[in-house]
């Protein structure tokens, strides 16, 4: 599907909705639309980082929604990305997560942050970090070794807290049969809007498996994993690519989050 072809499916789904004539960043959760401004209560991303999370903490400039995705999954629900950085000048990604079970309410937000970004280099790697090859992402566990994260630029004394005398960080798979060895990855697209009329923006398909572990007494950190394959960018399906984004996300109640 091409991004033209992508941004129509979008209204098309609205027009069934009764909202053809509305733009296209609308009727979302949480009231969001692009250039609204985000408030987010920080007590939970505090503890976590006192905990040893490597979720980066928002900064002043953190506040806006930028660009707006809604991520069509092999899961029940509906699942969109609020970005405040988008990542494209070089910046790593932030945004919040925000999936909506199949009775329409919010289950589940999530702040996130990118950790790292990897280029797959070989077919074989590429199978790997799309769970093709039968392991790999999608496996029943994921260890983060501190030397993956030795040139991301993260601060020695965070690494130190989160790692302490140990060389790597375990996180178990969150989705699937927790005894199984290995459960495919979600899959399927995501159609990410910068403007309010959903003319500018990407169009990727997405290879998703969510892993977590528990931070002492904080509850626990999400370490999405996700494959992402560039299909078009701004209607140019001349821009292509592959690569595979690590991001730390930290749960947060939706009472602490208020989108103006």
């Amino acid at each position: 599907m091409g991004w033209k072809d992508a941004v129509e499916y979008v209204r098309g789904a609205a027009t069934k909705r009764g909202l053809a004539e509305a733009p296209a960043d609308q009727q979302l959760p949480l009231g969001a639309r692009i250039g609204s401004v985000v408030s987010l209560q920080q007590s939970p991303l505090l503890r976590a980082s006192a905990a040893g999370s490597l979720i980066r903490m928002p900064n002043g400039s953190d506040t806006r929604i930028l660009a707006i995705s809604r991520i069509k999954l092999n899961l029940s629900g509906k699942l969109y990305r609020y970005y405040l950085d988008t990542g494209d000048d070089a910046d790593d990604e932030k945004f919040l997560q925000v999936y909506v079970n199949e009775q329409g309410a919010v289950a589940e937000i999530l702040y996130c942050t990118q950790l790292a970004r990897v280029i797959p280099e070989t077919a074989e790697d590429q199978e790997a970090y799309t769970g093709e090859a039968g392991y790999g992402l999608g496996d029943a566990s994921y260890t983060l070794w501190r030397a993956q994260l030795g040139n991301h630029g993260l601060d020695e004394r965070d690494l130190d807290l989160a790692f302490g005398s140990e060389d790597g960080l375990e996180y178990l798979r969150d989705a699937g049969d927790p005894d199984a060895e290995f459960v495919a990855p979600f899959t399927g697209t995501e159609t990410r809007i910068d403007d309010a009329g959903g003319s500018g923006g990407l169009l990727q398909e997405m290879y998703l498996m969510p892993y977590v572990r528990e931070l002492d007494g904080v509850g626990k950190e999400l370490l999405l994993i996700t494959t992402e394959i560039l299909r078009s960018v701004n209607g140019d399906a001349g821009k292509r690519g592959i690569h595979v984004d690590f991001v730390i996300g930290i749960p947060v109640e939706q009472e602490r989050v208020a989108i103006q």
